[in-house]
C-alpha cells in the first residue's frame, strides 16, 4: 500500500521549515516553568517546532486569564534562549473578551505589541487574525498587517476560523501571499473538505493548520463519537499496531493540501507518542472508510 500520510515538512512562506504536527498551546496554564518548559521541549524534541499559541489563551481551560499562555511562554523562552531559535512561533489576535472580536487598526496593532511583550520576542514569525472581526473592513485589516511586517514585528500572516470568502477579501487587499488557514478539522469534523476551504487551500498553496484533530479528545476517549467510527478507528489501529488516536492524527495528515495537525496535550509521553502517526500506512480505502463512518451514509 501507499500511504496518503504526508510526513514532511511543511513550509508557511519565508519561515524556516516545519514539521507535519505542531504543538498547539489553549491548555498551557500550568506556571510551573520547569513544567512548562518540559513540554516545550519535549515537543520540540519530537520534531514539533511550530509552536501554535494566542493572546486569549489562558481566558478559559483553567487559565488565570487573557494573555497567560503567551505569558508563560515568554517566560520558558526568556529563561532558556537557546529555545527560540528551535521555534517556528505563532501567536494569534483579535479577540477582545467581553467584545467578541475586534480586528480595528488600533486595536490590532496593540493587540500584536501586547503578545510580542509577553512573549519576550522581537518578532513573531507566523501572526493569525484569530476569528473574522464581522465589522472591519479587510482593507483595513490589510493595511494594519502590511504595517506590523514592514516594521519588522512580524515574518508571515494567517488567518483562523475563516470561510473561504473571508480568507478571499483579506487577501485581495494584501500584497503578500496568506500563508496559513486554521480551521477545525479531524475524523468528526470534515467541513473543509466540504466547504471549499481545502480547495482554496489547494487553489493557492495555502498550507491548512488543523485545529482539534482528536476533537477535544472525544477520538481518544469515544465519548459522544459514532459507534461505527470508533469501530473503523479501532480497526485500523489494531492493523497499523498503533492506538487510535495516532489513526485520527494520521487520517488529518492524509489530506493532499498536507495539513499540519496541532496536538494540545499536557502529557509528555502522548506528545511524543503522536509521532507514531507519521509511520501510519492509510490508503484511500480507509481513508474513505473513516469519512463513510463519520458522516453515516454511504458516498454516492
Amino acid at each position: 500500500m501507499s500511504t496518503l500520510v504526508q510526513s514532511h515538512q511543511r513550509s508557511l512562506g519565508s519561515l524556516p521549515p516545519v514539521g507535519p504536527i505542531a504543538y498547539g498551546q489553549w491548555r498551557f496554564t500550568d506556571d510551573d516553568l520547569d513544567v512548562a518548559r518540559r513540554l516545550l521541549e519535549t515537543a520540540l524534541d519530537s520534531g514539533m517546532n511550530l509552536i501554535d499559541t494566542s493572546d486569549v489563551y489562558g481566558f478559559d481551560w483553567g487559565g488565570t486569564g487573557f494573555g497567560q499562555v503567551e505569558e508563560i511562554l515568554g517566560r520558558v523562552l526568556d529563561s532558556a534562549p537557546g529555545l527560540r531559535d528551535r521555534i517556528v512561533l505563532a501567536t494569534k489576535g483579535g479577540i477582545a473578551p467581553p467584545t467578541p472580536y475586534d480586528s480595528s487598526p488600533k486595536y490590532l496593532r496593540a493587540a500584536c505589541e501586547a503578545s510580542l511583550r509577553r512573549l519576550r520576542t522581537d518578532v513573531i514569525d507566523l501572526y493569525q487574525i484569530h476569528r473574522p472581526d464581522l465589522f472591519a473592513h479587510p482593507a483595513d485589516v490589510a493595511i494594519t498587517l502590511h504595517a506590523l511586517r514592514e516594521e519588522g514585528k512580524i515574518r508571515e500572516v494567517g488567518v483562523s476560523n475563516h470561510t473561504p470568502a473571508q480568507f478571499a477579501a483579506l487577501q485581495a487587499h494584501l500584497e503578500f501571499p496568506i500563508v496559513s488557514t486554521q480551521p477545525e478539522f479531524s475524523a468528526i469534523e470534515l467541513t473543509p473538505m466540504r466547504d471549499g476551504t481545502f480547495d482554496q487551500c489547494a487553489e493557492h498553496r495555502v498550507v491548512p493548520m488543523a485545529w482539534s484533530p482528536l476533537a477535544g479528545g472525544r477520538l481518544a476517549t469515544g465519548d459522544g463519537v459514532r459507534p461505527e467510527l470508533i469501530a473503523e478507528l479501532d480497526r485500523l489501529a489494531e492493523r497499523e499496531g498503533v492506538d487510535r488516536s495516532q489513526i485520527a492524527v494520521a487520517f488529518v495528515l492524509a489530506h493532499p493540501t498536507a495539513p499540519i495537525a496541532i496536538i494540545g496535550s499536557q502529557n509528555p509521553d502522548r506528545i511524543r507518542s503522536t509521532t507514531a502517526a507519521l509511520g501510519v500506512d492509510l490508503g484511500r480505502a480507509d481513508v474513505y472508510a473513516i469519512v463513510q463512518a463519520s458522516e453515516g451514509v454511504a458516498l454516492p
